[in-house]
Formats: C-alpha cells, sequence, structure tokens
C-alpha cells in the first residue's frame, strides 16, 4: 500500500493549504474590517473561477487522454444503479426506525446518502492513484456527469421538491426551474462533448504540455477549495443521522456495487473507478438542494463534514478489498 502515499501527500497537501490559506483569512479579516468579507468571498470566487474554467478545461485535456473503450458507458449505468440502492437503504431505515424527523430532514437525508461528490473529489483521486491516472479519468467523467449530475439536478430536485417547505416563496423563479437552469447552464457537458470532438485532433507540443499543467493545477485547486469550505464548517449538530447516511453512502451502497460488479464479471481498474466514485463523500451539491427546497441545512453541512473525514478511512479499505 506503499502508493497510498502518493495520493494522501497531494490530497491532505490540498485540503489543509485550502484550510491554512482560509484561517489566514478568517486572520486578517478580523484584524482589518476592509478584509472582513475575504474569508467568505475567496471561495466563492474560487468555486466560481474552477466551475466555468477551471475543471471544464480541465475535462478537455484529460479526455483527449484517457482510453474510453471497454465498456466505459457501464460508469454511468452504475451511478444509477448506485442512487436506487441508497436511496432503497435510506427510506427503508426511516421506515423502521420510525425516526419523528421533520420532512426537511427526511429530505436531506436521502439526498446526502445518494449524492456524492465524484467531480471535485472524485476526479483528483481517480487522476492521483496509480492504478489508475489518465487512463481510466473517463471512467469517472463518465459516471460524473451523466450519474451524479443528472442525478442531482434531476432526481435530487424532485426529491428536493417533495420534502421541501415553503418552496418557492418569496423567489423570481421555482425551485424546479432553479435546478433545471442549474443543469442546462452547467459549462462541463459542452466541455466534455467537446474534449470528446478533440480526441483525433493532433495538438502541437507546447499546447499539450501547457494544458497539462492547467489541468493538473485546476486539480490541486479543486481539493484547496475543498479544505477551504471545510474549514468554515460551523455546524456539526445531527452527528447520528450524519453517521447513518455516512454507512449507506461511503459503506453499505459501494459494497453492494462492488459485489455486483464482480458478478457480473467486471475487474480491475474499471470495476475500481466505479466502487470509489460511488464511495465518495456527500456532495456540495447537497447544500445548493438544501439552500433550493428550504431543506435541514444543518444536517447537510454535518454530512457533509463526517463524510469528507472519514474519506481517508474508507479509501485504503476499497484499495484492498477490490485490487487492480
Amino acid at each position: 500500500m506503499w502508493f497510498l502515499a502518493q495520493i494522501y501527500i497531494p490530497l491532505c497537501g490540498g485540503v489543509l493549504l485550502g484550510v491554512v490559506a482560509s484561517a489566514l483569512l478568517g486572520w486578517l479579516g478580523k484584524r482589518s474590517p476592509r478584509r472582513a468579507s475575504w474569508q467568505a468571498r475567496t471561495p466563492l470566487a474560487l468555486g466560481r473561477f474552477l466551475f466555468w474554467l477551471g475543471v471544464p478545461g480541465s475535462l478537455i485535456h484529460f479526455l483527449r487522454q484517457t482510453d474510453l473503450s471497454g465498456g466505459v458507458w457501464m460508469a454511468p449505468i452504475m451511478a444509477w444503479v448506485t442512487f436506487a440502492i441508497a436511496f432503497g437503504l435510506a427510506w427503508g431505515w426511516l421506515q423502521v426506525s420510525g425516526q419523528p424527523w421533520p420532512r426537511a430532514t427526511k429530505g436531506i437525508f436521502l439526498l446526502s446518502s445518494m449524492v456524492g461528490n465524484t467531480g471535485y473529489i472524485g476526479y483528483p483521486i481517480v487522476l492521483l492513484l496509480p492504478q489508475l491516472g489518465t487512463a481510466y479519468f473517463g471512467w469517472a467523467v463518465f459516471y460524473d456527469l451523466l450519474g451524479t449530475v443528472f442525478g442531482a439536478y434531476g432526481v435530487g430536485a424532485m426529491i428536493g421538491a417533495y420534502y421541501g417547505q415553503g418552496v418557492g416563496q418569496g423567489r423570481s423563479l421555482s425551485p424546479w426551474r432553479q435546478s433545471l437552469n442549474a443543469l442546462v447552464r452547467a459549462p462541463t457537458f459542452p466541455a466534455f462533448a467537446l474534449g470528446l470532438l478533440l480526441r483525433p485532433v493532433p495538438f502541437p507540443g507546447w499546447l499539450d504540455l501547457g494544458l497539462q499543467g492547467f489541468a493538473w493545477s485546476m486539480v490541486m485547486l479543486s481539493l484547496v477549495l475543498m479544505g477551504m469550505r471545510l474549514q468554515q464548517l460551523r455546524s456539526w449538530q445531527n452527528l447520528r443521522p450524519a453517521l447513518m447516511s455516512t454507512l449507506i453512502r461511503m459503506a453499505i451502497a459501494p459494497v453492494i456495487i462492488g459485489v455486483l460488479l464482480t458478478l457480473l464479471g467486471w475487474q480491475g481498474a474499471p470495476r475500481l473507478v466505479i466502487i470509489l466514485q460511488s464511495a465518495m463523500p456527500a456532495a456540495f451539491a447537497n447544500l445548493v438542494l438544501a439552500e433550493t427546497f428550504d431543506l435541514d441545512r444543518d444536517l447537510a453541512v454535518t454530512c457533509l463534514g463526517v463524510s469528507s473525514a472519514l474519506l481517508l478511512v474508507t479509501l485504503p479499505l476499497w484499495l484492498g478489498l477490490f485490487p487492480v
């Protein structure tokens, strides 16, 4: 398991850098009123940059390097299977346990059990693992774009609308329209199409080298953004439901997916990519859905923090249980 150092050092280093940067911005804000907004505005600006330019640009480069043969379309199919399994487990636990939770809490519990951070965290992990890397990055992209993104703003919006309270009041757009707009405007889809179209086009060496440097810089910036957001989490209430949601999201559902893939004859790197994507921490999209549909924000934040902290524990388990 020596290769864990190859992923833990950049993974932890990027996240820790984000934590330190956010804490430093907070310290500067306390010393000068003019800088008070820096801590909140910096991750927002970084997130927008990654959303509109960083991640789409990285996709174009990495899609040119990755192998899209060998049944890559299995990835989004298994993403939807994972959603169904996680939803069934979470909904079943709610029925059996008889928790007297408000509808808003039940809604975010279901979403946090289903929707994982397969982009900002899933991409770097797949790229940094030496047994996966750019060769199998396409599997992670197909899982994320055709699975998680559509699942979050499609099925996730349906769940949010059903369990939300007071939705649509005082808003210029209905929650459904907001979710649809977020899905349609996502720049990753045109970048995905452009990356596929440019695969057979030869680039000059200097351009390929420049794109490679840009793409890997965006991978590290994604980890820095993750650290900044984690440092700013202030709500750690509802630990019990958060732990149960994380258990479903990062343990039970991935094990079922791993067994199912093995029974279907899938082995090696493709199986590992799908399992890792199915075992990612709760997605930041859940916070967006919680805000849009007026769900339980405190539980959404707690699930995000707990699941992110446990990633370093679960990652070596999947690498050991499903070796390449």
